[in-house]
C-alpha cells in the first residue's frame, strides 16, 4: 500500500481550510445560496468539520473548519477528520494556513489513506490531495509508506508474522534498497554468542534468529535495535488470557525499526544504517526458560530470570551489546517493552530515555516538525540497586514495584557501550480511531527520529 499526492498539473478542486474567527467574512464573499446552504447546515468551522459546496455542475468544491487553538492542541490531525467524505478527484487546500498546518494536514491526509486489507476488502480513500507549496513531498510520501509497513506488520496476526516472517519482511526490504541482510537462526544463535535471544525463543517450534541489515556507504553510523517478539505468551509466568490479546503488537519495535528505515533509505539520507532485530516468540514448552534461571549474556553479564515475561529485555540486551563492538555514532532501541510505560504516559506518547543533551535538543526538534508526539524520562542512576539480585550481575524483573519503565531501561543501558544512546518504550498501538491514526498498529517515534537525524547526527 502507497499514499502519494495528486499530480500537480493536473486540475483539482479548492478544500478551503476556515478559522472560525473569520468565518463570517468567509461567508460574504459567497453566493447567497451557498452562504444559506453553509449556515443551515450549521456550519461553524470546527475542527475537521467539512462541508461540500455544490453548484450547477456539481461538487465545486468544500470547505472545512481549522478550528480553534484549543481544538487543535487536543487533536493531532483533527483537520483531515473528515476527509473520508470528500467524493473522489484531486484537491488542493487554500485559505490561511500556517507552513506548519499545512504540512501537518498534508502529511495526516497521507496518512488517512491506509487500509488494512489483508483479510478484508476495505473501500480506499477516494480524495487525493496536491502537496501545499512549501512542504516536503517527499519527505511526507516517505514518513507515510515507512509508517504503513509498520502497522501493516504489527496488525497481522501471529500466524501470520512469526519470527520467519518478520524475517522475510527484512529480507523485502533489504532487496527494496539494495541493503545487505544476515540473519542466525536456531541453536547458531548458541555457536554465535546469542545465547540469551536463544533462551527466550527456544521452547517455540518457530525458531528464533537475529537479523542484521546494513545500508549505505558514507556518513555517520546508526544503529537501530527492534524488538521482536512476535507473540509472547508470558513464558512459564503465563500471561491470563486478557492480557495476550494483544501480544501480537510485541514485535513492534521491530516494525517500527523497519518503517523507519525504509523512511531513511527511501530519501536516501547520507549515513550508515544498521537494523538488528531479534525475532523470537516467547512460548511454553518443557524446554523453556523456568524462573529464577541464571542466563550469562554476550556481554558475559548474568542474569537471573524473575519473570519469563520480561523477555524483551533479555533479546533486546544481546542484540545492544552486538551493536556495541563496532564502531556507531548513535544507537536507538525500540521496544513494547513495559506496561509501566503505558501507566506513565497513555498510549499516545512514546516515551524515551536518553542522557545525551544534544541527541535529547535534535529529537525533540524532531517530534515537533514530525508530528510525532514524544516523552523524556529519566535513566535514574540510584535505582540501578534495584536491578541487581545479589545472585547474578543483572535481575530482569526486580520485585520494586515502582519505576517499572525506567528499571527496564537502566537494564538495557548496561548493556551499552560507547554510542550515545536513546531508548523507546513504546506502545505500537491506537486504541480507538483517531484522525490519521485507525485502531490498530502504530508506529511511535519514528517520525521523530527521521526529523531529528539532522541535528543528531550532524547531516
Amino acid at each position: 500500500m502507497t499514499a502519494a499526492f495528486a499530480y500537480p498539473t493536473v486540475p483539482s478542486r479548492p478544500l478551503h481550510v476556515v478559522a472560525p474567527a473569520l468565518l463570517a467574512d468567509w461567508l460574504a464573499t459567497l453566493p447567497a445560496a451557498t452562504e444559506d446552504w453553509l449556515t443551515t447546515t450549521g456550519f461553524e468551522a470546527a475542527l475537521g468539520d467539512l462541508r461540500l459546496l455544490p453548484g450547477e455542475g456539481g461538487v465545486l468544491g468544500a470547505v472545512v473548519g481549522l478550528g480553534t487553538d484549543a481544538a487543535r492542541s487536543r487533536s493531532r490531525f483533527g483537520l483531515v477528520k473528515g476527509i473520508a467524505g470528500l467524493p473522489v478527484g484531486d484537491w488542493h487546500l487554500t485559505g490561511e494556513l500556517t507552513p506548519e498546518q499545512s504540512t501537518e494536514t498534508a502529511l495526516g491526509w497521507l496518512l488517512s489513506a491506509y487500509r488494512f486489507d489483508r483479510y478484508r476488502k476495505t473501500a480506499p480513500l477516494a480524495a487525493r490531495l496536491k502537496a501545499p507549496d512549501g512542504c516536503d513531498a517527499a519527505a511526507l510520501q516517505a514518513m507515510a509508506a515507512g509508517e504503513f509497513l509498520t502497522r501493516d506488520l504489527i496488525n497481522t496476526p501471529a500466524s501470520d508474522m512469526g519470527p520467519a516472517e518478520l524475517e522475510k519482511a527484512a529480507r523485502d526490504l533489504a532487496t527494496r534498497f539494495d541493503a545487505k541482510i544476515s540473519v542466525i537462526t536456531g541453536d547458531d544463535l548458541l555457536t554465535r554468542n546469542l545465547p540469551m535471544i536463544h533462551a527466550v525463543g527456544r521452547a517455540s517450534p518457530r525458531m528464533p534468529r537475529l537479523i542484521d541489515m546494513a545500508w549505505g556507504t558514507g556518513g555517520p553510523a546508526l544503529t537501530l535495535v527492534g524488538k521482536g517478539v512476535c507473540f509472547d505468551t508470558g513464558g512459564l509466568d503465563i500471561k491470563p488470557s486478557s492480557g495476550m490479546l494483544l501480544m501480537k503488537k510485541d514485535m513492534g519495535g521491530a516494525a517500527t525499526v523497519l518503517g523507519l528505515a525504509h523512511m531513511i533509505m527511501a530519501l536516501n539520507l547520507p549515513l550508515r544504517l544498521r537494523v538488528l532485530i531479534p525475532a523470537v516468540e516467547n512460548a511454553i514448552a518443557g524446554n523453556a526458560m523456568r524462573p529464577r534461571d541464571i542466563l550469562t549474556s554476550r556481554k558475559g553479564l548474568t542474569v537471573e530470570v524473575n519473570n519469563t515475561d520480561a523477555e524483551g529485555r533479555l533479546v533486546l540486551a544481546d542484540a545492544l551489546a552486538l551493536a556495541c563492538e563496532e564502531p556507531v555514532d548513535a544507537l536507538i532501541s525500540m521496544a513494547t517493552l513495559t506496561g509501566a510505560a503505558r501507566v506513565a504516559v497513555g498510549p499516545d506518547l512514546a516515551p524515551y530515555y536518553c542522557d545525551d543533551a544534544a541527541m535529547v535538543a535534535g529529537l525533540e526538534h524532531g517530534a515537533r516538525m514530525g508530528f510525532d508526539p514524544v516523552w523524556r524520562m529519566p535513566f535514574h542512576t540510584p535505582y540501578e540497586s534495584v536491578i541487581e539480585p545479589g545472585i547474578a550481575d543483572l535481575d530482569n524483573a526486580p520485585g520494586f514495584g515502582f519505576a517499572g519503565s525506567v528499571t527496564a531501561a537502566l537494564f538495557l543501558r548496561r548493556f551499552v557501550t560507547g554510542p550515545r544512546y536513546i531508548h523507546f518504550d513504546i506502545y505500537g498501538h491506537t486504541p480507538a480511531d483517531q484522525p490519521a491514526r485507525p485502531k490498530g498498529g502504530a508506529g511511535q517515534g519514528a517520525r521523530a527520529i527521521l526529523m531529528g537525524l539532522p541535528a543528531m547526527l550532524g547531516l
